[in-house]
């Protein structure tokens, strides 16, 4: 695999030798007078979590509370609202529906006390309502069949929808999203064909929901691997069906066959963004160009990869994919902001290659650490000449950078040295530097030193919370406009200068 990505020339260091050491120096030149452009902070307004259920438990909602400190955490997106351990549907003796909204009432009720409003993702089939009893493969076995009787589907639709309507008023659920299931395209769908018959209950749901209020927002096909975006616009356009937004998934990890339909080469960490990249051109393409793109699943792999979702390798990972999907989408999904969390199993360990940025026990990973730094970027991006930095002006006028050394799991590579000149900055300024990398918040590797321990003391819980604790930055003098940093392989700087 080393060998593939140098010979396609996708990763600039697949090898340490003289060469690739040298190549390792960066000059950076940066405009601090420069107009700039708007900045929003996509990436961290919506974070992805364990089903509908865990987030009941006070872990869950302790992490959350967390996340939200540090980012601009404003809506969760879960499975398995309508999953029967939430009691939503069941029927009397004579088969007429019954309603029970006590579990639900519980979950969004603790999202909205914690500032937090749901990213509601339609999903999956009561036992009752099931035309098939199909069992997905995850822990908790969610049905993923197709409803037996739309005229009930659509009755629950509109129960669910009035219901959430009179409890929360009408101002607050329009500010909620409706995405109907999940990656129907994929093993979370059993309807044949697979599109033909997920457009119909889209189709059902939307209207639906759209019947009991016109503000309620409804979108999909929240489908895997980008695909189905631009049949979903069309079939939506021709058949006047309400849609509101579009959403989809991607994964580092995933093929260009899958997502591309073809073999071409592209590098995990660059997979997410071309993803994005493929459907936002078709949006723009479509009968409706307009249409906005919410991004409700992504990670740098859908696989439980300790060396990847725990470690350093996050930081530059994520701060790369900021800056190439920067534009092509409204909001973008980690997920998940917790490892509270259990389509897998009870969790057996700390560090199992969960997918969440705080693991069990409230202990942080460098994801947590990497998502609080990349928060102090401004909201204004300046022009640069680089793949591996990004600058952007805060509102008080402050410059934010961030810089990183992107080296892949794996792969052995040098330090690089990046020497940024900050023309127009003036004598005496000075930089605050804040890092994440293996000195610095690596909470994978001071489990890994206590020898990896199966379940941690509690002062060894102790002990790796304060690890992922990073302190006061380092501050130092920008002399004559220059400020040079050495970052190792897979870190992570964010340098404020005043």
């Amino acid at each position: 695999m080393q060998l593939k990505w140098c010979a396609s020339l996708l990763l600039s260091a697949c090898l340490f030798t003289p060469a690739a050491a040298r190549a390792q120096s960066e000059q950076v030149t940066v405009d601090t007078h420069a107009a700039g452009t708007p900045f929003p902070h996509y990436w961290e307004k919506m974070f992805g979590s364990g089903r509908a259920n865990l987030s009941m438990r006070q872990s869950y909602r302790d992490d959350l509370q967390t996340v939200k400190k540090v980012t601009d955490f404003q809506y969760v997106r879960f499975h398995a609202i309508l999953d029967d351990e939430n009691g939503v549907y069941s029927e009397d003796p004579q088969g007429n529906p019954v309603y029970n909204f006590s579990y639900v009432d519980q979950i969004y009720d603790g999202l909205l006390q914690n500032g937090i409003r749901p990213f509601v993702e339609i999903s999956f089939m009561p036992k009752l309502l099931a035309k098939r009893l199909d069992y997905h493969a995850f822990w908790y076995k969610q049905i993923v069949s197709p409803p037996k009787d739309y005229a009930k589907w659509d009755a629950l639709m509109t129960a669910f929808a009035k219901h959430l309507v009179d409890r929360y008023g009408i101002e607050e659920v329009s500010k909620w999203y409706f995405e109907v299931w999940n990656e129907p395209n994929i093993d979370f769908w059993t309807g044949r064909p697979a599109q033909q018959t997920y457009f119909e209950l889209y189709d059902n749901t939307a209207r639906a929901l759209k019947a009991v209020n016109p503000r309620i927002r409804v979108g999909g096909p929240a489908t895997a691997q980008a695909a189905w975006v631009d049949a979903m616009i069309a079939h939506a356009t021709q058949n006047h069906v309400p849609l509101d937004f579009v959403s989809t998934h991607v994964y580092g990890n995933d093929v260009s066959k899958d997502v591309f339909g073809d073999n071409r080469p592209i590098a995990p960490h660059q997979m997410v963004c071309a993803a994005v990249k493929k459907v936002h051109d078709q949006i723009k393409a479509s009968a409706q160009p307009n249409m906005p793109l919410i991004w409700s699943e992504f990670n740098a792999t859908y696989m439980n990869e300790s060396a990847i979702t725990d470690s350093t390798y996050m930081g530059p990972w994520m701060a790369n994919t900021i800056r190439e999907c920067n534009g092509m989408t409204e909001m973008m999904s980690y997920w998940t902001f917790s490892d509270v969390f259990e389509e897998q199993g009870v969790i057996k360990t700390p560090f199992y290659g969960g997918y969440g940025l705080i693991a069990e026990r409230g202990i942080p990973k460098p994801a947590f650490n990497d998502f609080a730094l990349l928060h102090r970027l401004g909201t204004e991006l300046l022009p640069v000449s680089s793949d591996d930095v990004l600058v952007t002006r805060r509102k008080d006028g402050a410059l934010v950078l961030a810089a990183w050394n992107l080296v892949e799991p794996g792969v052995t590579a040098p330090p690089k040295t990046i020497t940024l000149t900050l023309v127009g900055v003036k004598g005496g300024a000075s930089a605050s530097i804040a890092r994440v990398d293996a000195a610095h918040g690596d909470t994978l590797d001071a489990w890994k030193s206590m020898g990896s321990p199966k379940d941690p003391s509690e002062k060894q819980i102790a002990a790796l919370r304060k690890v992922g604790q990073l302190g006061a930055p380092e501050i130092v003098p920008v002399k004559d406009g220059k400020l040079t940093l050495t970052l190792p392989p897979q870190g992570l700087a964010v340098v404020e200068v005043r």
